[in-house]
């Protein structure tokens, strides 16, 4: 089997820690000049226009670092790169804090509301791009990712070679996950706690809520009672598995779904910005083996739920 090449690296740096994009020519292609080629393969939607707008301001850049022009000639194989002109983004007003850093691997303490990984209308005010920018970082991936609406520990490789190990971790469950919630008291309910929950959870793409459905079960949580406050309690939950939306969906189907929560058991849909009512939902604990240093690592978020405060 023939090996892929592999590709040169970029001439231009990071935006806002946010990568170039990078496109590879077809090495079959007949254009006879650049700017055919890319008025082509972006003639759908909005995209012609803004390519072509790129490319007459000279910021589309090939392999040797120069910019290149519409009129320059097609170079099959080649490569390209340039920056997307991205909408603003309100800033999200709440830090990241960092609880570990080696040459390795970064632990992260996000708060609420602030996406993991560029998605959507969320890139540069995402944990990701803050931290490359942060830290000087530029080469930093994510290991996993928490939703948006999620806060607590998450993890970053800083080498691109160690990413897999670390990957790892998560795909052969060789790592703890432990979680906190804040939902409803229910004592009918807590008299059967502890209890391991267990369903076929499947999520649609496009649609927001997942939802359990006939079949083998794919998902699996356990589901501890940490204590009670009047209607109010707390839980641990430690997934056992990495199904979409898989603590909040077991959560829901309990009777109890976590608070603040604006999918399970009604999407609500709320505006971006809307910070008054976070998810109860929090990463609290990390313990794994290090698959590079061997270290023995134990991680816990500082962060508190506001539905129960210290």
């Amino acid at each position: 089997m023939r090996r892929r090449a592999t590709p040169p690296p970029s001439p231009l740096p990071q935006r806002d820690g946010i990568d170039p994009v990078r496109l590879r020519l077809p090495a079959d292609g007949t254009w006879v000049t650049l700017g055919g080629y890319l008025l082509d393969r972006y003639a759908d939607g909005p995209g012609a226009e803004a390519v072509a707008a790129l490319l007459a301001a000279g910021r589309v850049y090939g392999e040797d670092g120069r910019p290149r022009r519409a009129e320059d000639p097609y170079a099959p194989g080649g490569y390209l790169w340039f920056h997307r002109e991205l909408p603003p983004e309100a800033p999200v007003p709440f830090e990241v804090s960092v609880v570990y850093r080696d040459a390795h691997l970064v632990v992260a303490d996000k708060p609420h509301f602030l996406a993991t990984t560029p998605r959507g209308s969320h890139v540069t005010q995402t944990v990701l791009a803050r931290l490359r920018r942060d830290l000087a970082l530029p080469a930093l991936s994510p290991a996993h990712r928490l939703d948006r609406l999620t806060a607590g520990l998450v993890m970053f490789t800083v080498r691109p070679e160690d990413r897999g190990a670390y990957q790892g971790l998560f795909q052969k469950k060789e790592i703890l996950k432990e979680y906190e919630a804040v939902a409803r008291h229910d004592s009918a309910l807590a008299a059967t706690l502890p209890r391991t929950v267990r369903s076929r959870i499947e999520k649609v793409r496009g649609v927001i809520a997942a939802t359990e459905v006939p079949g083998p079960a794919n998902a699996e949580s356990l589901v501890e009672l940490l204590g009670h406050r009047g209607p109010l309690a707390r839980y641990r939950l430690t997934p056992r598995t990495g199904r979409t939306h898989q603590l909040r969906v077991h959560m829901h189907a309990l009777g109890i779904p976590i608070l603040g929560d604006p999918v399970y058991p009604e999407v609500t849909d709320p505006a971006p910005d809307d910070y008054r009512d976070p998810l109860q939902l929090l990463a609290r604990r990390l313990e794994f083996t290090d698959p590079v240093t061997g270290r023995a690592h134990r991680f816990e978020s500082a962060r508190t739920l506001a539905a129960w405060p210290p």
